[in-house]
């Protein structure tokens, strides 16, 4: 975790010439530090193109913060260089929160729901559309990477045409902002009123709004708790309104999403030589046969129970051993 070239000079430019602390990364290219000068801290993104696009950061960052949700302020960016210096919300996550005392989960993730509903009650932003092609080609990934790791020989033309019968169900009207990576381990707890402070945003798009639910509620780092998961369901469905349908759109999209993290994470594995996230993969199968169960997914579980056998759901690595 060494700066990048130019960081230094990066600071020095903006005022912020100091100490330099390295903090952990996450599952993309991107990098974090903190930077303690004069008194004051603030994280030190590195995020180079072309891996990654940090002006899509700092345009949803922006976005965020013109309507009232709580994105880090930019201190300072060269997004060429992929150097944000972003407002330091610290080092309070909802994450550790709820795993060290039972009693705020209700608290903190009915925070999570409402700001969901507020967000949902926005007008979408100028985001690229979560359409039928993306949904696709994410649900692809399991089949690019999962099944080639365990040598698995599947019906890839009935694959597309199996999720092509449910994704109807997922097109909203109106579609409403979609961060897209929204869980216990992005939400920061800031200051004394833990405000719940938004990170890992730079993909949103516009799409369905049970997709940041699942992101929540479904969690590929932590267990929720089922119950956590129906309460917290039916609290965003009597804020909003929402009709049954909505609970067909949640579990299409909860399949898809955690078809698309077998993959990811896989690729994690064979690509990144990131060897944590396949041990994080039992989990997701454990959410995605959840969802398969439902009368909505009978295409998509018919071919599951056809391609992918019971014993070959699990952690990638271990299975390929």
């Amino acid at each position: 975790m060494i700066p990048p070239a130019g960081a230094g000079a990066f600071l020095d430019a903006h005022g912020w010439g100091g100490v330099i602390e390295p903090l952990s990364g996450d599952a993309s290219f991107r990098r974090y530090f903190r930077v303690r000068s004069q008194g004051r801290d603030a994280i030190l993104m590195d995020a180079p193109p072309p891996q990654e696009a940090p002006q899509r950061f700092l345009d949803v960052a922006a976005w965020l913060a013109a309507h009232g949700f709580a994105a880090p302020a930019i201190h300072a960016a060269d997004a060429e260089a992929g150097l944000v210096l972003l407002e330091d919300f610290g080092d309070a996550r909802m994450r550790e929160a709820v795993d060290e005392d039972g009693g705020v989960v209700d608290r903190l993730y009915g925070a999570a729901i409402d700001l969901l509903v507020t967000l949902a009650a926005v007008p979408a932003g100028p985001f690229p559309p979560y359409d039928r092609e993306l949904l696709q080609r994410e649900a692809g990934l399991l089949l690019e990477w999962y099944c080639p790791a365990l040598g698995i020989e599947v019906d890839r033309a009935g694959y597309v045409e199996a999720w092509d019968a449910v994704l109807g169900h997922v097109i909203a009207t109106p579609p409403v902002t979609v961060l897209r990576d929204y869980h216990a381990e992005n939400l920061m707890l800031v200051g004394e009123a833990q405000t719940l402070g938004l990170l890992d945003f730079q993909d949103a798009l516009v799409g369905h709004p049970a997709y940041d639910l699942v992101s929540l509620l479904q969690d590929a780092r932590r267990d929720v708790a089922p119950e956590t998961e129906r309460a917290m369901l039916a609290r965003y469905r009597a804020a909003t309104g929402a009709a049954d349908d909505f609970m067909k759109a949640y579990h299409v999209l909860g399949a898809q999403r955690n078809a698309k993290i077998i993959g990811i994470f896989t690729r994690l594995w064979r690509r990144d030589r990131k060897v944590r996230y396949p041990t994080l993969c039992p989990r997701v199968w454990t959410y995605l046969e959840r969802d398969l169960a439902q009368p909505v997914l009978a295409p998509v579980s018919r071919w599951f129970d056809a391609n992918i056998p019971p014993e070959l759901r699990g952690d990638p690595l271990a299975l390929a051993r």
